[in-house]
């Protein structure tokens, strides 16, 4: 029988009054925060040997000690046969274009039809992952936003990918296409963002501790008759981050109908265009460029040199 993977994590003084399943989940970035809150309760994780609660408050210097249980095989999901743009293979990894529309991993109302189902078809070996019915799911996209998604094929590289995503070391270049123009023409948005405590399905700006930091660097790309194209580059990964960032500009995305308004469009314009990472195995630099969708033509803007990037 597999062993559990233990984690000893002590609290830095950032971390004061933070509730523990909170700081844990940025400790431990390959696990959600219900998985930390399952392991919570079910007593995997202790404060200097004692039991902790979700909601229990952390101190500067807590010392946590948490056993992660060995993954399970994948179930709840079946191969289906559908199409899958490959940008790139290898025995560690792939990356996938996203059709939009395409739901990433199975759930609640979403039992087929998901990138999972796909990949499971493809017939590549997957990581467990964070949980048994998100195999090789590194990170996600919104349903509507199409473009680069990783994958992972192996648990070491999923947990190299996922701690690249947490110390920022993967570069991530989005396409959008928004109403209006904004005043700069290129510029950075650092507005803290949390869940709307109202309309739950929904992101809104917040103060800490209810907000997390989220930075956005974005650059104009063209403009016409009243739309403009707009290349985004978030430096964190927050729920929704773009979308809101762009409606704190007054310039939400076309077709975002919890934003902005849906008006003649099928889906919100946002497309993961580029991911840019150090290939966890063998250290050398993997660009993937998904190209731009059918949809994106519904707006006729001047094309348009693709946007620098440091």
């Amino acid at each position: 029988m597999t062993e559990p993977t233990v984690h000893e994590i002590t609290a830095s003084e950032e971390d004061s009054r933070q509730r523990v399943d909170m700081v844990l989940v940025r400790y431990l970035p390959h696990l959600s925060r219900s998985k930390i809150q399952a392991l919570v309760k079910s007593g995997r994780v202790t404060l200097r040997g004692e039991l902790v609660k979700n909601n229990e408050e952390v101190k500067s210097g807590d010392l946590f000690r948490i056993e992660e249980e060995p993954p399970k095989p994948p179930t709840g999901a079946r191969a289906e046969d559908i199409p899958l743009e490959i940008l790139h293979e290898d025995d560690d990894l792939l990356v996938v274009n996203k059709p939009a529309g395409m739901v990433v991993h199975i759930g609640a109302g979403h039992e087929e039809g998901t990138l999972v189902n796909a990949l499971l078809h493809h017939g590549a070996s997957l990581s467990a992952g964070s949980e048994e019915h998100r195999p090789g799911i590194v990170h996600r996209l919104d349903k509507e936003t199409s473009g680069c998604i990783v994958v992972a094929k192996n648990d070491q590289t999923h947990a190299a990918l996922s701690q690249a995503f947490a110390d920022r070391q993967v570069k991530k270049t989005y396409l959008a296409i928004i109403r209006g123009r904004p005043r700069h023409a290129k510029g950075t948005i650092d507005l803290a963002i949390g869940r709307h405590p109202v309309q739950r399905q929904k992101m809104t700006p917040r103060r800490a501790p209810s907000g997390r930091d989220a930075v956005t660097d974005y650059e104009l790309l063209s403009t016409r008759d009243g739309w403009t194209l707009i290349a985004c580059m978030p430096r964190t990964g927050r729920t929704h981050q773009i979308r809101v960032h762009l409606q704190s500009l007054g310039h939400p995305i076309a077709g975002d109908p919890l934003y902005g308004k849906r008006d003649r469009f099928e889906r919100h314009l946002l497309h993961a265009w580029k991911l840019e990472f150090q290939h966890p195995r063998t250290g050398e630099p993997l660009c993937c460029e998904a190209p731009l969708p059918a949809d994106f033509a519904l707006v006729p803007l001047p094309t348009s040199k693709p946007p620098s990037r440091a």
